[in-house]
């Protein structure tokens, strides 16, 4: 397997019937190509999303041999965390959600967006669903080049505000709670970063925004030679750790174990920056954590 692979290469002669899987944002985007797959080889999935008309709609053209079923869910709102309906232990969480801004917003709690949506939303939910001997598969990005989290002001509250540094900020906090998670449960933990893809995240950007980020062409088309995946591609990966025995703390690119990179922006194929599976602001961003989400 590589980058140019699909979640329906991976999962070829998988059966997953008796699985119940778990994907946030799970109607559209990756999300919705992880589901699909999974229910493919025969597991019945859970998608979650906040549009209730849409996700039912998704959850209909996906089911498979396993069953696609939605619920309503909104990881601003603990209230929504706290009440959402699982009916069956999980085996298989995916924390695949995600939203990215172009400037500073808050949740209802006050929380940075990035860092409460990408971060504290699914810690929360991670730590109320019944699992069962699972697998759970967090999506940082390789955008967690941009920025360490900060334990003193994850909420920029006293720093000057950068949407991309907001962003690495909350894709770091993903890939240090899988390693947190699954050194503290019996469950296995691995963050994936699914590589570029062109989706609705994108959609609070103008089109001016996109093209000076070097993701559009002059036309509006995703620039071919920017190194975009197609959704399937970018759920490869998800997939391949949920199947793939020996991966607990580790970070995945590509359908592979990536190593640490000590510095910098021009993060090579196949690593991840170090501070992102540093075990010590590991254990202190879940108890950050544990104390804002409590």
């Amino acid at each position: 397997m590589d980058r140019h692979s699909t979640a329906d290469d991976v999962l070829a002669g998988h059966d997953l019937a008796g699985h119940y899987a778990l994907v946030t944002g799970g109607t559209a985007g990756i999300g919705a190509a992880t589901a699909a797959a999974l229910a493919a080889v025969g597991a019945d999935v859970l998608v979650t999303g906040r549009d209730r008309t849409k996700g039912e709609a998704a959850a209909a053209r996906m089911s498979g041999k396993g069953k696609v079923a939605f619920a309503a869910l909104d990881l601003e709102d603990l209230d929504s965390i706290a009440a959402l309906a699982v009916p069956r232990p999980v085996s298989v969480l995916i924390l695949n959600a995600g939203v990215l801004t172009p400037g500073l917003t808050r949740t209802r709690l006050g929380f940075e967006t990035h860092f409460g949506v990408n971060h504290l939303g699914h810690f929360a939910l991670a730590r109320r669903v019944r699992l069962i001997d699972a697998r759970v598969i967090v999506l940082s990005s390789r955008a967690h080049r941009r920025a360490d989290v900060d334990l003193d002001d994850p909420n920029w509250r006293r720093r000057p505000y950068d949407h991309w540094h907001a962003y690495g900020q909350s894709k770091t906090a993903n890939a240090l709670f899988a390693l947190e998670f699954d050194r503290r449960t019996e469950h296995t933990a691995t963050a994936v970063l699914p590589g570029m893809v062109f989706t609705s995240i994108v959609r609070d950007f103008s089109q001016a925004q996109l093209r000076a980020e070097g993701w559009i062409d002059d036309n509006g088309d995703p620039r071919r030679d920017a190194g975009w995946k197609t959704v399937r591609q970018a759920a490869a990966s998800t997939v391949w750790a949920a199947v793939t025995p020996g991966l607990g703390g580790r970070v995945v690119e590509d359908c592979a174990p990536t190593e640490p990179w000590p510095s910098g922006h021009d993060l090579p194929a196949g690593h991840h920056l170090a501070y992102a599976s540093d075990p010590e602001r590991a254990e202190a961003l879940w108890e950050l954590s544990e104390r804002l989400v409590r």
